[in-house]
């Protein structure tokens, strides 16, 4: 099956675990939100709990975004959904906890399908152990979504695992740690030797330990071999306004609604 990930024009808008901003990140209401605003593509995190269910979370415990200090790994698919989602989200420092007690869950990945079947998602899977990489790709092929995913992972070793799966299925990915590294060595060291690279999309910080990543010749260097770069994680008008202007491919945000705004204006000045 042919991928349809990049099929959309440019510039691709990701929300950012949804619409992170307004809503718990990672949830069934964050993602609605980031729809509704116009983003077409939803960036967002996988684990698995303890009975092997994908289950769509960031971080390896429960704490921050639950207040459970919990690792997923630990907790049975019930006992996770049993936890508050919308428990430690502030949008004022503390002041307020608006979505505490409403009944917002960890979804599963499959719920996340089954809630929105048009979207195109961005996965992420953060988990080194234990390998989830085939319960993913199975998931996928299960629910008919191999054509509407791009699959990331910032781990090599997960990546490893990951890719060859992918190329069976035709499912495009993102660019590990390791092979980030080596894109920019290549570069520094002036592109001369031959390279070929691994993955479809460079999805990059604008900056990275106080170097610039994100530059005119970087932007070129990619577009020269094909390559997209999808830069994140970018949520002041100033500076989507300024990475869009260089020609970079997409960006995910926290604030959906703002960066289609914004995308919106900008394309509306070139017509």
């Amino acid at each position: 099956m042919k991928s349809v990930f990049f099929d959309p024009p440019r510039p691709r808008l990701f929300g950012h675990r949804g619409n992170s901003f307004d809503y718990p990140e990672n949830t069934l209401p964050a993602f609605a939100d980031a729809l509704t605003s116009g983003t077409p593509y939803l960036e967002l995190d996988i684990r698995t709990c303890k009975d092997g269910q994908v289950v769509v979370i960031h971080d390896e415990t429960l704490l921050r975004t639950c207040g459970v200090n919990r690792p997923v790994t630990d907790l049975s698919l019930t006992d996770l959904q049993n936890c508050d989602a919308g428990a430690t989200f502030t949008p004022d420092d503390g002041q307020t906890y608006p979505h505490r007690g409403r009944g917002i869950k960890v979804p599963t990945l499959e719920e996340v399908f089954q809630a929105f079947p048009e979207a195109l998602f961005n996965i992420e899977i953060k988990q080194q152990m234990p390998a989830m990489e085939t319960a993913v790709l199975e998931l996928i092929q299960r629910t008919g979504r191999t054509a509407q995913v791009l699959l990331a992972a910032e781990n090599d070793t997960v990546m490893n695992r990951l890719r060859p799966l992918c190329k069976t299925l035709e499912i495009p990915t993102s660019f590990s740690y390791g092979e980030l590294v080596t894109f920019f060595a290549w570069l520094q060291a002036g592109g001369r030797e031959d390279y070929h690279p691994p993955a479809q999309a460079l999805q990059i910080p604008e900056k990275y330990e106080g170097k610039s990543l994100v530059t005119p010749q970087t932007v070129a260097a990619a577009h020269a071999l094909g390559l997209e770069m999808h830069v994140w994680t970018v949520n002041e008008t100033s500076d989507m306004e300024r990475l869009l202007s260089m020609g970079v491919d997409g960006l995910m945000s926290d604030r959906p609604a703002l960066l289609r705004q914004t995308a919106a204006r900008m394309l509306s000045r070139l017509t």
